[in-house]
């Protein structure tokens, strides 16, 4: 990582502007002369109502400003390589400013600014930046080819360091704009966000305060080999569709709904839960479906293979597991994992950064000998999974994490097992003074799962996350609110291991729950 550490070194504003008044303090910034490989090209100011961003609209007047970072392909300290990251800054009116900075993260393979969610701090009173992660996929991504990953500087870039290059350039803007430095600055993602969250905890500790990392893909490469084992397992006769998915679900969530004393079509823990899958396979004298089409049961080859997805992949030569499999209650969200993902995301990877071969099979992957090797080359470029995070720590950060136990892409054991890591490879400390994990019932890959829509998907993170950097306030509970069905439904979520556990009351009051 030496070539952006040097890149930060030399972002250094020299300011030839007095700044008067904030509409001229916007304009004023394109007067600022910038280190080489940096530039501004926009700074406006929106009122109230003005600007739409990706369908999230300004509530509060801003100055938007917008600019670029070039950057090498390889470990060198010259600003002046062939790669563009592009990066936005929103400023809010000075009256509406809460004195905190916040940079957004970026999903799946990236290659845009996630604007929404950078109008959704901004109307909470944030300065708050984001960016590109180092490369653009509009113009010639898309599902079968994603050219960046050709790059060797871009892939770096993606998860490693876009966010860290983009955050000192736009948080000296926001101190010249404020004519002050934020009191605490924050990062916020989730997926491929959550896993440029944990690389910053390891990789740039000393950049932010607090830190949310949801649904986290930081073990990256052997994320796209759970894609892939879901895939190839699931071809031909092991396919199972969206009914057969349901119904599967449905009979794990009468088994297993109970268990927490509450009957919501939620489990609380799914690790609670000892359902027998093979209990559903047809005998030898039932079809799986009626004449009307209703599932009633599964073949013996839909069975094995719900069992293998529920393991997950395990390497062939040690053993070890390579990923955790999917939970109990998450199946009515595979459909994604056995059609599309292996494809989109496994083959593309394995092509690319593995084999270095565009025509290759993956088919034909070996599940030992190709790990090592997946190991050795695509692990040290895409993966954040150090369990030493004592430099992060020791600055005084914090770091929370959410995972949906439905979720469909990312299996929820993932983020419990790095904690655990993580404790175990800092046994010295405490690591609840400074990372906790909350665990979402029925919740999707950052935010609502579709077969869930009593569940509230939007969870307030930073309303523990501030106290907790701020006022050394240790999150005990999250209010999880806003359910896809439009209900009022709001749900307590707990740090791991603790659960939600009813007390008395409404079952669709958070309050009528406690944490144990």
């Amino acid at each position: 990582m030496g070539y952006v550490r040097i890149c930060l070194a030399v972002m250094v504003l020299s300011v030839h502007a007095i700044f008067l008044s904030q509409p001229s303090a916007c304009d004023g910034l394109l007067s600022i002369d910038l280190s080489p490989g940096h530039s501004l090209f926009d700074a406006t100011i929106f009122s109230s109502g003005r600007l739409n961003s990706s369908g999230v609209i300004n509530e509060l007047t801003l100055c938007r400003v917008r600019g670029t970072v070039s950057y090498d392909t390889e470990d060198a300290p010259s600003l002046d390589g062939p790669n563009t990251l592009i990066w936005e800054l929103y400023l809010p009116i000075t009256s509406r400013y809460n004195g905190r900075f916040i940079v957004v993260g970026n999903g799946g393979y990236a290659g845009d600014i996630d604007e929404a969610s950078m109008m959704t701090q901004l109307n909470l009173g944030y300065a708050v930046a984001g960016c590109d992660s180092g490369h653009s996929l509009a113009a010639s991504g898309n599902s079968t080819y994603a050219p960046f990953l050709a790059n060797r500087g871009e892939v770096k870039a993606w998860i490693h360091h876009s966010i860290a290059m983009t955050t000192e350039i736009t948080r000296a803007l926001a101190t010249k704009y404020y004519t002050k430095s934020p009191g605490f600055s924050y990062y916020y993602g989730c997926s491929t966000g959550g896993a440029q969250g944990y690389a910053l905890a390891q990789l740039y500790p000393e950049l932010f305060d607090g830190i949310y990392a949801g649904c986290p893909g930081n073990w990256y490469s052997h994320l796209i080999l759970s894609f892939l084992w879901t895939g190839l397992k699931t071809q031909g006769s092991g396919y199972m569709n969206q009914d057969v998915l349901n119904f599967i679900t449905g009979r794990v969530l009468s088994a297993c709904d109970s268990l927490d004393g509450v009957i919501d079509r939620l489990i609380e823990n799914p690790l609670l839960c000892d359902y027998d899958i093979t209990k559903l396979e047809c005998t030898s004298d039932h079809s799986p479906t009626t004449a009307s089409g209703a599932v009633v049961c599964l073949t013996s080859d839909q069975v094995q293979a719900t069992k293998a997805i529920y393991a997950g992949p395990r390497h062939t030569v040690t053993g070890e597991e390579i990923y955790p499999g999917m939970s109990l209650g998450s199946e009515n969200s595979w459909l994604d994992q056995e059609t599309t993902l292996y494809k989109t995301y496994s083959a593309l990877i394995l092509k690319e950064l593995v084999f270095d071969d565009l025509a290759y099979n993956i088919s034909n992957f070996n599940w030992g000998s190709d790990v090592f090797k997946l190991d050795k080359t695509a692990s040290p470029l895409i993966d954040g999974i150090s369990p030493d995070l004592s430099s992060f720590r020791n600055r005084g950060g914090k770091l929370i994490t959410t995972q949906g136990w439905a979720d469909p892409y990312n299996a929820a054991l993932w983020p419990i097992q790095h904690l655990q890591q993580i404790q175990v490879a800092m046994s010295e400390v405490n690591i609840t003074d400074f990372v906790e994990v909350f665990m979402v019932p029925g919740g999707g890959h950052c935010g609502a799962n579709p077969a869930y829509p009593h569940v509230p998907a939007t969870y307030q993170v930073l309303d523990v996350l501030v106290p907790w950097v701020e006022q050394g306030i240790r999150p005990t509970r999250m209010l999880s609110t806003t359910p896809p069905d439009g209900s009022n439904t709001t749900r307590k979520l707990c740090p791991w291991p603790e659960t939600a556990r009813y007390v008395r009351g409404n079952i669709d009051d958070w309050k009528s729950y406690t944490c144990a």
